[in-house]
């Protein structure tokens, strides 16, 4: 059975290619459903923009990492605008002190 977080650890290495950073850091993972009956995951996400030219390429990146879990019959990635990605909030220590932000 696959369980939430063996799909964001699969989620790391994606990245956002803009920033060069992974999706999971930057905030932009929402949420992450399992069915395990059906080996279903369906991962909720967002983009630093909702005009990123590379959205449909990061979307694909993410669905094909997922489809690659054991276990994962249907893979599916959702995008969802609200509320709008703010790294002050959203992105993890690191990257924001990586973009310069501080509390």
């Amino acid at each position: 059975m696959v369980t939430v977080e063996q799909v964001k650890t699969c989620l790391q290495p994606v990245q956002d290619p803009e920033i060069g950073l992974s999706i999971v850091d930057l905030g932009l993972i929402r949420g992450i459903e399992v069915d395990p009956d059906e080996g279903a995951v369906t991962v909720k996400m967002t983009l630093t923009s909702p005009m990123c030219p590379l959205g449909p390429e990061i979307v694909e990146a993410a669905r094909f990492a997922v489809s690659r879990l054991e276990g994962v019959s249907k893979a599916e990635v959702e995008l969802v605008w609200s509320p709008p990605w703010d790294p002050r909030i959203d992105a993890n220590d690191e990257v924001k002190a990586m973009l310069g932000i501080w509390d």
